[in-house]
């Protein structure tokens, strides 16, 4: 899973909760005011990946940290800018607190897992903002949303009366464009 483009640019100043987008498309993102691709809801969790029946979690070897040894890397390196490189590892390798959450997620799950992104979220799990009674996954892409507007200001009204995180755009080509209610300055969870 590439790190996906947000919608419009951003500045990020010292205070990150501060930064807001611009009404200005970041490049590669015009397909989306084009009125290409779906959009879908973004689910505020922590990104998996099911291959071949394995589960994997996000790990992020950024600021030369290497990976672990079997880790998929997502890009072919790292961020030039940011210095990220997010890499899938297998939740058995490295032991992570959250994975115990993952694990429960993966194994109560009412899905047919097939190979995919998706997005374990409950309580324990990203301060559970989904307000989820129990840890589950949630397939990518599977919420979407039909009436959602291509343009920053009719986005901004619309995710302001949305429950959710934000919104992923998916091109059938496998391009991906996101724009979250914290772009905007709004409240997540609304208030």
């Amino acid at each position: 899973m590439k790190k996906i483009l947000c919608l419009f640019l951003r500045e990020f100043p010292v205070a990150r909760s501060q930064c807001e987008c611009h009404d200005v498309v970041t490049p590669g993102c015009e397909w989306v005011l084009a009125g290409e691709g779906v959009a879908t809801r973004k689910f505020d969790g922590t990104a998996v990946y099911v291959k071949d029946g394995l589960l994997y979690a996000r790990y992020d070897a950024k600021r030369g940290k290497v990976p672990p040894e079997g880790a998929l890397p997502c890009e072919p390196g790292p961020d030039p800018v940011t210095g990220h490189w997010p890499h899938w590892i297998k939740v058995d390798v490295v032991p992570q607190p959250q994975f115990k959450f993952i694990h429960e997620a993966w194994a109560t799950s009412t899905l047919t897992l097939h190979d995919g992104t998706y997005e374990a979220v409950g309580p324990a799990i990203n301060s559970n903002k989904e307000r989820r009674e129990r840890p589950e996954l949630v397939r990518h892409g599977s919420v979407v949303f039909d009436d959602a507007p291509r343009t920053h200001g009719a986005l901004k009204e619309y995710l302001s009366r949305l429950d959710a995180e934000g919104i992923v755009f998916h091109h059938p080509d496998g391009r991906m464009a996101k724009i979250r209610r914290s772009d905007f300055l709004l409240p997540w969870p609304p208030l």
